[in-house]
């Protein structure tokens, strides 16, 4: 697996077996350089099924591992990839470390998002990392999504190039809720919808707004307002087939968690000129399925990104019956009339380019492009942005407490109202 120039392919290992890490499994058809090695879980069966997968779609010889200790330990496993459920992550992130203490053999560390559940926890993830030793990566897949890649090099090497950088972001992440119970549980995942999913639009729009090449600080958040509601679950009808489909562990009537929210972050530029990025998430969207959209605005120029705006559209009349499924889209709502598909989702969504560079930063030895150090600036705009749902105010950047912060929706305390300035 190495010779004198060094490895020429990395042997992952998946910590977690459930959704996204099946997601990741099938994006590495497009990955030439890696190979699934294994996969553990609290779940052998899950484990199981999840190596099976990446056997059955021939990108590596996985095998479930009784703990992430022999995974880590495994020769042929060279870097680890946690994508288990948020409440784990400081768990598993720890028994990597202890792994690596007794047999110091991995070259990186990739972590689903978002980092953590609080800038606490989020800062604990990034000394783990620094203890471990290795090169670290942040898994925030829509960055690396095609049409937001080339659309963003064309935008600044035309329009910005020639009229001016651009100053006004904007993305959109909807569906109709998660999959898994503990994503509903405030406690268990760290909020509702806003930490789900705007980990992925608040990171977008900061790409967006920051020029191919520059380092992340040449933008700065100065302000950041936050707006979070409880639109469609808890209605009582909705509450209990949700506590009906997820379990009495879901109670939206007792303890909700928003499935609606918006965040605005105001930044300013090396010049100290205003930008503007705006995040809108939600789960109580009903529509073809699992929606991303994007926006760039400058003085001369526009982008804009739909993943529904798909090249090919299927038409079902009534008489045609079947099973329900998500075999068009990710999240999809319905199994007639126009809907479009979405060919290749873990391509589409950026999960198979976020992987090749991931393992070819870490086969060379280099941080990626995105570190854990932003991630844990993900989860700071988060919990300011929670903060500032809560005071019912725009907050500067950074605001005060935000490294003892726990959000009202993850502590059981939100009642499912907006607060009135």
């Amino acid at each position: 697996m190495t010779g004198a120039a060094g490895p020429r392919r990395l042997g992952i290992g998946f910590v977690g077996s459930g959704f996204i890490t099946r997601f990741h499994i099938r994006s590495m058809v497009g990955v030439r350089d890696a190979d699934v090695r294994g996969c553990w879980s609290p779940s052998r069966g899950h484990a199981e099924e999840a190596a099976a997968l990446a056997r059955g779609i021939e990108v590596g010889d996985a095998r479930a591992f009784p703990s992430i200790d022999a995974m880590v330990a495994d020769p042929a496993v060279d870097a680890v990839w946690i994508c288990g459920p948020n409440h784990t992550r400081i768990e598993n992130m720890e028994a990597i470390v202890a792994a690596l203490r007794a047999a110091p053999a991995l070259r990186g560390v990739a972590c689903e998002k978002p980092l953590a559940r609080t800038v606490a926890e989020a800062q604990r993830m990034r000394a783990l990392a620094a203890e471990a030793g290795v090169p670290h990566g942040y898994l925030e897949n829509q960055l690396f999504a095609p049409a937001v890649s080339r659309g963003r090099e064309l935008v600044w090497r035309r329009g910005a190039a020639l009229t001016g950088r651009p100053y006004l972001a904007r993305a959109a992440e909807e569906h109709n809720g998660p999959h898994r119970p503990w994503f509903w549980r405030g406690d268990l995942q760290g909020g509702g919808v806003l930490n789900d999913m705007a980990c992925h639009s608040v990171e977008v729009v900061r790409h967006l707004l920051t020029a191919p090449g520059a380092p992340r600080a040449s933008i700065r958040p100065r302000r950041v307002t936050g707006r979070i509601a409880a639109l469609k679950w808890t209605r009582p009808e909705y509450s209990a087939r949700l506590r009906q489909t997820m379990g009495t562990g879901v109670d939206y009537q007792a303890r909700p968690a928003e499935d609606f929210a918006s965040v605005t972050i105001e930044y300013t530029d090396e010049d100290g000129a205003p930008l503007v990025g705006e995040a809108t998430t939600s789960w109580s969207f009903v529509g073809a399925g699992l929606r991303l959209s994007m926006e760039l605005l400058g003085p001369e120029y526009s982008l804009s990104v739909n993943s529904l705006d798909s090249g090919v559209k299927l038409f079902f009349s009534r008489a045609v019956r079947g099973e329900a499924g998500e075999d068009l889209v990710e999240k999809q709502n319905a199994e007639v009339g126009w809907m479009p598909v979405v060919v290749d989702e873990a391509a589409e969504y950026g999960y198979t380019a976020e992987n090749r560079h991931m393992v070819r930063a870490f086969l060379r030895g280099d941080a990626p492009a995105v570190t854990f150090d932003d991630g844990v600036e993900v989860v700071e705009l988060l919990m300011t942005a929670y903060m500032s749902a809560e005071q019912g105010r725009t907050l500067p950047f950074p605001p005060d407490g935000l490294d003892a912060f726990v959000p009202a929706v993850a502590r059981g305390a939100w009642q499912g109202t907006p607060a009135i300035a």
